[in-house]
């Protein structure tokens, strides 16, 4: 009885959750955005009216025709193709390097809280020294170790993404391992993989869910900067950043290069920061505690 309470009474109802987003007018211009853009991503195939990395030198910067509708780059390729398979890049990258960042950082959080002692002294003075280094600064030097390339990108933003989920899911962790549900769930002699996994992992999974909300711009934004700097996706790939990159010599000429993946970079940002927003307020238990009185 105090496992299913417990758990239930943590956790915010998926109904309210809904109902809350789809008042919030910011938010469901953010979801929308975010569902229009995965949408995208992954129906680039039949989308893009032509292969995003085929050269046409007789149609160089040619301008919006109806075969190409935001006309064509230095080397005659699709302008349009290029930013909708631009979308598949930037929100894969975002997603695996989140999704990598939020499972480590959730499972060391667990682990230090939970057990605490020896555990968790050493596993946040190793958060605790790699939060020391300036993120730009260690990214730059792995992947200028490592070499240029979207798979050591998000191995470095990787390497240093997990520390924030880390200290949430532990400082959360410390305060529900107290609490009554885990304590019978202990009497009764549940393993602590188990108590970890089922009473307390579902009650952290909420400001998991938000961080990483606000994580994916992030690493899409210092990925687009990386490729911008030629660290990160290299050509012929079309992402976003490394399109800005090329489209820097015709900034005068034909500025539609760099404002049209400038433009796609800006409204994948804020869509996910309006929803990160949204979810943050949504599943705020002081929220909750005012949304439950009335």
């Amino acid at each position: 009885m105090h496992e299913t309470i417990g758990v239930f009474r943590t956790r915010f109802p998926l109904s309210r959750t809904l109902e809350s987003l789809v008042r919030d007018r910011a938010a469901l211009f953010g979801g929308v955005m975010v569902i229009v853009l995965a949408l995208v991503a992954l129906l680039a195939p039949w989308l893009a009216p032509h292969d995003p990395v085929k050269q046409d030198f007789a149609q160089a910067l040619s301008l919006p025709s109806a075969e190409y509708p935001l006309g064509t780059d230095a080397m005659g390729r699709c302008l349009l193709s290029r930013l909708i398979y631009g979308a598949r890049i930037s929100l894969a990258v975002g997603l695996l390097a989140g999704g990598l960042a939020a499972g480590i950082g959730t499972l060391i959080g667990l682990v230090a809280g939970y057990y605490g002692g020896l555990v968790d002294e050493l596993l946040m003075r190793l958060t605790d020294i790699l939060m020391a280094f300036p993120n730009l600064v260690f990214v730059l030097a792995v992947v200028g170790t490592l070499g240029p390339g979207l798979q050591n990108t998000v191995m470095a933003l990787v390497a240093l993404g997990w520390l924030n989920f880390a200290r949430v899911v532990r400082g959360t962790t410390l305060s529900l391992k107290e609490s009554e549900f885990v304590l019978s769930a202990r009497a009764l002699g549940f393993s602590n993989a188990r108590i970890m996994g089922r009473h307390i992992l579902p009650n952290v999974l909420g400001p998991v869910i938000v961080l990483a909300t606000f994580d994916i711009p992030h690493t899409i934004l210092a990925v687009a900067g990386l490729s911008f700097l030629g660290l990160g996706a290299q050509p012929p790939t079309p992402e976003w950043g490394a399109m800005l990159n090329a489209g820097r010599t015709y900034m005068r000429t034909y500025p539609l290069l760099m404002i049209a993946p400038g433009i796609m970079i800006t409204l994948t940002v804020l869509a996910f920061n309006l929803l990160g927003n949204a979810l943050r307020d949504a599943l705020d238990p002081r929220r909750r505690g005012s949304a439950a009185d009335l």
